[in-house]
C-alpha cells in the first residue's frame, strides 16, 4: 500500500469542504489512515493549510490514558470502562490519540486547563482553549472525524444536560465504587446501556444528508457542522430520550 502524503491529505479535507478562515474540532486515528509520510505532524499541518490563519482547529487534550484491560476484580465491581487520570508529568500516550497528543505538543497551540480541556491553534486559540468546544458549537462551526466515528465526537457531551437521571445512571459509579476508584486518580463506568444511541444520531444525520464523507488513504473521514449533528442529540434527548436509549420510562 503507498503512504498518504501530506498532499493527500489537503486534497482530501478539501474534497469534504473543508476551506480557509473555518473552525473545525478533530478527532482523529493516526493508524486508520495506513501509513502517513510524515505521521501525525503532516496531518496537523494539512489542517492548518486548509483553514489558514484565519481558521481554528480544537482537539481533545484530556489527560486519561487509553481504556485499561479489566481485571476480575473490576469485572466483579461491575466496571465496563477503566481510565487512568494522567499526571502533567505523565509522559505516555493519552487516549486522545497521536495527532491529539502531538498537537498539543506544538508551540503555537494553546491548552486549556482541567480534566475535560482542549487544544487550540488559530487566530481564537485562546478563546476556544478557555471555552472548550462550546465556542464552536455556538458559533455554528465544523467537525472533522477522521477513521473515527460520533463516538469520538466530544461536543455531543455538551448537550447532556437534557440526559434524564435514569439513563445517565446507567453509567455511574455507585459511592463504593468511587472509594475504591478514587475518582481523582480513575474515570470508571459501571454499565452498559442496551444500544449504542449515539449510531442512532449519526444514521439521522446521514438520512439528512448533513455528513459528507470520503477516504483517505484507508481512513473513512466525515465532515459536518457540528449543531447539524450535536443538536440532533439534543432534540432527542428533549422530545424521545427513552426511546433512544431503549430505557423503560419510569
Amino acid at each position: 500500500m503507498s503512504s498518504v502524503q501530506m498532499q493527500d491529505l489537503i486534497d482530501g479535507f478539501a474534497e469534504l469542504g473543508l476551506r480557509k478562515v473555518m473552525s473545525v474540532e478533530v478527532h482523529s486515528s493516526l493508524k486508520s489512515f495506513g501509513h502517513v509520510d510524515g505521521g501525525a505532524n503532516a496531518v496537523i499541518d494539512a489542517l492548518i493549510d486548509s483553514v489558514g490563519s484565519g481558521g481554528n482547529i480544537v482537539m481533545s487534550a484530556f489527560p486519561m490514558s487509553k481504556p485499561l484491560p479489566l481485571t476480575d476484580e473490576d469485572l466483579e465491581n461491575g466496571l465496563t470502562t477503566k481510565i487512568k487520570i494522567l499526571s502533567i508529568d505523565d509522559d505516555i500516550p493519552s487516549g486522545m490519540g497521536v495527532i491529539a497528543d502531538t498537537f498539543m505538543k506544538r508551540p503555537d497551540v494553546i491548552t486549556g486547563n482541567g480534566l475535560f480541556r482542549v487544544s487550540a491553534w488559530g487566530k481564537d486559540a485562546e478563546r476556544n482553549s478557555q471555552k472548550g468546544f462550546s465556542y464552536l458549537i455556538e458559533k455554528d462551526q465544523w467537525a472533522l472525524l477522521l477513521g473515527v466515528d460520533i463516538y469520538s465526537l466530544t461536543s455531543m457531551h455538551y448537550v447532556e444536560e437534557y440526559l434524564p437521571e435514569e439513563i445517565s445512571a446507567i453509567f455511574k459509579p455507585s459511592k463504593r465504587i468511587l472509594d475504591i476508584y478514587d475518582p481523582n486518580e480513575w474515570y470508571v463506568e459501571t454499565g452498559t446501556p442496551k444500544v449504542k444511541a449515539w449510531y442512532k444520531i449519526q444514521d439521522k444525520a446521514y438520512e439528512n444528508e448533513s455528513i459528507k464523507q470520503c477516504m483517505i488513504g484507508t481512513s473513512k473521514c466525515m465532515f459536518f457542522k457540528i449543531q447539524d449533528v450535536v443538536y440532533l442529540y439534543r432534540d432527542a434527548l428533549k422530545e424521545y430520550p427513552y426511546k433512544l436509549y431503549e430505557v423503560d420510562k419510569p
